[in-house]
């Protein structure tokens, strides 16, 4: 699905040659600072390398309309910005970002379950949630567009240890079920480890693949 040659960002990563398949659940470890976040903005034309190709799907990425790219690629990052207004508002909004149509309360109450948030109320303003909570009204923003691709940075990374897990199998069996593929930044290697079908470890700027 991805294929970099000879991509450099600046001196922050260098990529000789990597492939991450389809279908697939790749999981991206190293020390802090290393480079993980880097590669995965790479992944979605967030940031464009200072030299060498990515391809995805067959097609180089810059020769992908960027917004388009990124509707197909969404990426859920480690400190996720919610919209001003309510719970409501930030699915709406997401929805209409995307071009999809808004769908019903009992939708978007569906998908608080899934995150954990099942007794939070609609129309509670999103602002004031706490960090680990604007984190899942993030990612359930996203699983509302139902991507066959997501890229997470971190997803459990403000999350106490039962509601990490809860999230990651969230994750992992959407995938799954949508025969999809995902890339995820994790810190944890217990992690990567149990739900990993490919482990990429990036240390100062370099990559070693495993699976």
């Amino acid at each position: 699905m991805f294929k970099l040659n000879n991509v450099k960002y600046k001196n922050i990563l260098k990529v000789n040659n990597l492939e991450l398949e389809e279908n697939k659940i790749t999981c991206i470890v190293g020390k802090s600072g290393g480079g993980k976040t880097t590669f995965l903005k790479l992944l979605n034309n967030m940031i464009s390398p200072s030299s060498g190709i990515i391809k995805f799907k067959g097609k180089n990425i810059v020769d992908y309309d960027p917004v388009g790219l990124r509707r197909e690629i969404p990426m859920l990052p480690q400190n996720p910005v919610v919209f001003s207004g309510t719970i409501k508002d930030n699915f709406d909004l997401a929805l209409k970002y995307a071009e999809l149509k808004t769908k019903s309360k009992k939708a978007y109450k569906e998908i608080l379950g899934k995150v954990g948030l099942e007794e939070q109320k609609l129309d509670k303003i999103a602002e004031d949630l706490s960090g680990g909570e604007k984190q899942r009204i993030s990612l359930a923003r996203i699983l509302l567009l139902e991507p066959n691709i997501l890229l997470l940075d971190e997803p459990s990374s403000a999350l106490d240890e039962k509601t990490e897990k809860l999230i990651i199998d969230t994750v992992v069996n959407y995938i799954k079920r949508k025969n999809g593929t995902l890339i995820m930044v994790t810190h944890s290697t217990k992690i990567a480890k149990e739900y990993g079908d490919e482990i990429v470890t990036i240390n100062h700027g370099k990559i070693d693949k495993s699976n």
